[in-house]
């Protein structure tokens, strides 16, 4: 029988068509839950600082957990299905980068205490999970109608690289937020934290803390980066049950991801580069899916390569500069001895 998944297909050149029945999608749903859960009530059940060590060992449980479930994505559609999922994590990973050095920003400026922002996080990545999800079936749906979107979405993604490299500002100011403007006139509001809380009584009125205001800004960025990733993750894979599930296992752990890279992000100078480098091959990918297909692996290989070099220079070029600031305050303490010795 022919469906849409496999006219979307042939008419795209080269996806994978997978069959996907109601309890795949049913055991991806139940997993995503008893992670969150385990995650709010068990882990982070008491609110508490996240220390670097923590942090990194959280880090390599969801990053195992996603790569685990490419397993099952081999076991379940074969190994095309898991080229596309793992490029799809991939990209939605390597973009999420630069959405943790947002919400440090964000809770900088609003002094959250660090105790406080993960319960914030948690819904926060909640409000991404649901808006993903929403962006990626209404995406396909206007791919599977309308296949010149396509080259749109192409040209968006070229244009959204060229913003990244030639841009002079890394983020605006969270207090520039016209949006928030708007929601501070609409939700009445105290400028007291009250816990984890993001509503409080007082004199008997309803009020929304700062955390409100805080999550408020981290799902409007949630809903930025979606625009950017979700076309981005199409480009490898128009299969929704692969494009979503690679979304939330990278969404997943961007909790810990930001406990651990927040205060690191002039460590990555060169990782806006390399994000606009992905965007510009995706969207190239896009725009040219009339005519040559490019193979999930080389997609794979060229975001893999792209990541690690951006990172590897960055962390190159932190070194050297230490390595001279060193040097030059060895040599000048060693001048400052010889001074000494004359007199």
């Amino acid at each position: 029988m022919t469906t849409p998944s496999t006219l979307l297909s042939a008419a795209t050149g080269g996806f994978v068509s997978v069959d996907v029945r109601p309890w795949h999608w049913l055991v991806l749903v139940s997993v995503i839950t008893a992670m969150l859960l385990i995650d709010l009530l068990v882990v982070h059940r008491e609110a508490h600082e996240v220390h670097i060590r923590e942090a990194a060992v959280e880090s390599a449980v969801w990053i195992g957990c996603g790569l685990a479930f490419a397993a099952v994505v081999g076991w379940w559609f074969g190994l095309a299905a898991t080229g596309e999922y793992v490029s799809g994590y991939l990209i939605e990973k390597s973009l999420s980068i630069d959405n943790v050095f947002v919400w440090a920003l964000i809770m900088g400026h609003f002094g959250v205490p660090q105790r406080h922002q993960h319960r914030v996080l948690f819904w926060g990545i909640f409000g991404a999970l649901v808006m993903r999800a929403i962006f990626i079936f209404a995406g396909v749906a206007v791919i599977e109608r309308f296949d010149w979107v396509l080259y749109l979405f192409g040209a968006f993604l070229l244009f959204t690289a060229g913003r990244l490299v030639f841009s002079s500002k890394d983020h605006v100011d969270p207090a520039d937020s016209a949006f928030l403007r708007a929601v501070g006139r609409v939700v009445p509001s105290t400028p007291e934290m009250d816990g984890q809380r993001l509503f409080t009584r007082i004199d008997g009125r309803r009020l929304a803390t700062p955390l409100f205001s805080v999550l408020v800004l981290v799902e409007a960025t949630d809903v930025v980066f979606a625009v950017d990733s979700v076309p981005a993750v199409l480009a490898v894979s128009r299969e929704q049950f692969i494009v979503f599930a690679s979304n939330a296992f990278a969404i997943l752990g961007l909790r810990a991801l930001y406990f651990l890279l927040a205060d690191m992000h002039h460590r990555f100078r060169f990782l806006q580069q390399g994000l606009a480098t992905i965007l510009g091959f995706v969207g190239l990918k896009m725009i040219v899916h009339s005519w040559f297909h490019v193979p999930t692996w080389l997609s794979l290989a060229v975001i893999a390569i792209v990541l690690t070099s951006a990172i590897g220079f960055s962390l190159k070029a932190e070194s050297l500069e230490e390595q001279a600031a060193l040097a030059g305050r060895g040599v000048t303490g060693a001048g400052s001895e010889q001074v000494e010795t004359e007199k």
